[in-house]
């Protein structure tokens, strides 16, 4: 049986400051947010009770807004907070959190310097974002049409839900493919990210990923390249143009819903899953679990 749908879900949800419960958690469908994509959001996970780097995410979810010429009212510790708050109140564990901000009702065309800013966190238990048997062996990604913008062109730094409008349209095109997920290229025909989830590639002991200049610099991106170091692995940030695929041995993807996730096949190309990317996903999951539990 699938899962009820979100809006028809039972617990608790923070919403501009106080905990609701989850059916009453609202917002009026003339809000700015919805049709001219001033929101922005975050996706976090909890381990064993604590959210890995919630002050990270609470930082860029800050920032994500500051860019898109709104102010989030309520400061980094009060997010902390709340996000802790609604994980107690839902007695969740291992949970996904979803702090979402955006433009509400009070105007409605391109110009709303006067409308409310909105806040709402909600927690739900979301397992590994891919089939476990099939992320053993490695997800099936395919080739997206869409590109990554010219950072002149968008704000590519935020995570502003607009910018996953051609995400959504192609990982839709790649399952009906079936395959597990697309792999865009940034707007000069060099490899970028997936759809939710940055890439990363091994050749000759060396981990490879593309510089993070028109795509979101992951927070578990950053985790991922300070856990290689650490294990002594070189780690090239650099430009990867897809004609370099069939020279890879090893690729993965990495996000807070992905965590750690092997590939074994983008388009044409094909990787085997080895000991460097299973160190990671290892070293990953050790990484996340709170510091007294994984002593």
């Amino acid at each position: 049986m699938s899962a009820p749908p979100f809006d028809q879900r039972d617990g608790w949800i923070w919403y501009d400051g106080q905990i609701v419960p989850w059916a009453d958690a609202k917002l009026h469908v003339l809000s700015h947010g919805l049709h001219y994509g001033s929101s922005v959001f975050e996706g976090e996970r909890a381990y064993g009770g604590e959210i890995f780097k919630s002050t990270e995410h609470s930082e860029r979810l800050k920032k994500s807004a500051q860019i898109l010429d709104f102010e989030i009212p309520y400061t980094v510790a009060e997010i902390d907070a709340a996000k802790r708050l609604v994980l107690e109140k839902n007695g969740m564990i291992d949970a996904y959190l979803r702090p979402v901000a955006w433009r509400g009702s009070e105007m409605m065309g391109v110009a709303a310097q006067d409308n409310k800013i909105h806040l709402a966190i909600a927690a739900w238990e979301w397992p590994s974002y891919f089939d476990p048997a099939q992320k053993m062996k490695g997800i099936r990604i395919d080739m997206a049409e869409y590109r990554r913008p010219d950072p002149a062109t968008a704000p590519s730094t935020a995570k502003a839900a607009g910018l996953y409008m051609i995400c959504t349209i192609s990982k839709h095109k790649a399952e009906r493919k079936g395959y597990a997920d697309a792999l865009m290229l940034d707007w000069q025909g060099r490899v970028a990210e997936c759809t939710g989830a940055n890439v990363f590639f091994i050749r000759d002991g060396v981990v490879h990923t593309p510089i993070a200049d028109c795509f979101l610099d992951g927070i578990t991106r950053r985790t991922v390249i300070d856990l290689a170091k650490r294990r002594g692995f070189e780690v090239a940030e650099r430009r990867i143009m897809p004609e370099e695929l069939s020279s890879f041995n090893e690729c993965f993807i990495t996000g807070t819903a992905a965590e750690v996730t092997p590939v074994s096949e983008i388009g044409p190309y094909t990787f085997q899953p080895g000991n460097m990317t299973k160190v990671l996903m290892e070293d990953y999951s050790a990484e996340v679990q709170p510091k007294s539990k994984a002593a």
